[in-house]
Order: C-alpha cells, then structure tokens, then sequence
C-alpha cells in the first residue's frame, strides 16, 4: 500500500514539475510545434484545400476558425481559382460553416466546393479525393501548425499531391502562459494520433 502511494506521489510530482515548466516558458511547445509544423514557404497554386477541425455544434472551433480565416488570406493573395473545404459529420457538416465564413469574407460561393462526410484526417484525404483530382492545378494543402505532419503525409499516402501551407494556430496561442498547458495536451494527442497512424500503414 505504502509502495502503492509512494508511486502515485511520484507521478503527480512529476506532472506539476511538468506543468510548471510548459506554463513558465514556452519553449517546449515551440520546439514541439516546430517538429510538425513543416516549411513555412506560403507555397501559390490553383486549388486550396483546407481542413475542417473542431466544432461546437453550429459553432466554428476555435482550430476551424483560424483555418478558416487562413483561407481567406489565401484567396486574397491572389492565384487560387478553387476551395476545397472539407469535413464532416453529414448532419452538421464543419465544412459547410467553414464555407459560410469564407463567403462572409467575400470569397465567391461558386468558388468553393465542400466534402461533407469525413470524421478524421484519413477521411477528409479519401473523401476529397475524387472532388480534388477532378481539378486542374497545383493543389496546396492549408491546415494547422501542430497537425501539418499528419496531414500532409497522409494525403500524399491517399496519392493526392499537395504542397503544404501551415498556419499558425498553436503557435498562436503559446505567446500566453494560460494556453501552454492546453497546447501542450494537444501536442500530446497529435503526436499520439501520428503513432495510431503510422501503426496502421496511412503515412
């Protein structure tokens, strides 16, 4: 029992220790950000496709937002003719929120085309597809810091070609040491997901 207690005082030392130094300073997250954010080259093409994330139910999340308002700075950089925005669920679609804001900021409705049913990043890579490969041009990849590393190599595994364009969404928040720790959990289950992933063959 005593050995019992002596472990767990151990552990939960050693994730305040934790907490302490991710909330102190944000090197930690930075460094870890930087590992899966890729190249920052801001690549130009003809399609651009961007990612749905989190919701809250007829709500933007706060990942889906930025993603979103990324897009738009895209588009008015000049060169991309079509959006490809794309996510799910199919009864309340993130992509199509997505799109509304996009439109909201003055991008032409009939320039964006949205895929409604995938729930993960594989899916949003298979469902999309078909929709990307029917359009001609370079085609960019537009999604979040921290979920770049998955993103890309799973869409070139799917054999969609895509040039990636991260954006600065964990990043964003780690300037404030309330969200390190935050930031840091997600880094965590990113990095998990990376490791699902590569088990199942889909990188």
């Amino acid at each position: 029992m005593r050995t019992a207690a002596r472990y767990v005082t151990r552990v939960l030392a050693v994730i305040g220790l934790l907490y302490v130094l991710v909330s102190a300073t944000p090197i930690i997250d930075r460094w870890w950000i930087g590992l899966l954010e890729g190249p920052w080259n801001d690549p130009k093409g003809e399609v651009l496709i961007v990612l749905g994330a989190d919701s809250l139910r007829d709500v933007l999340g706060a990942s889906s937002y930025w993603r979103s308002v990324y897009a738009v700075r895209a588009w008015r950089e000049g060169g991309f003719s079509t959006v490809v925005v794309t996510g799910g669920p199919a009864d309340l679609p993130i992509s199509e929120r997505m799109r509304d804001y996009i439109v909201s900021q003055g991008v032409p409705v009939s320039a964006i085309l949205v895929e409604t049913h995938s729930q993960s990043t594989r899916e949003n890579a298979l469902f999309s597809k078909p929709i990307i490969e029917s359009l001609p041009g370079r085609k960019v990849l537009l999604t979040s810091d921290y979920h770049m590393f998955r993103a890309y190599r799973v869409f070139r595994k799917a054999g969609i070609d895509v040039q990636p364009r991260p954006l600065p969404d964990a990043l964003k928040q780690v300037s404030a040491w309330e969200t390190r720790w935050p930031v840091f959990v997600s880094l965590c289950k990113e990095t998990a997901k990376i490791g699902y992933y590569f088990v199942r063959g889909w990188l």
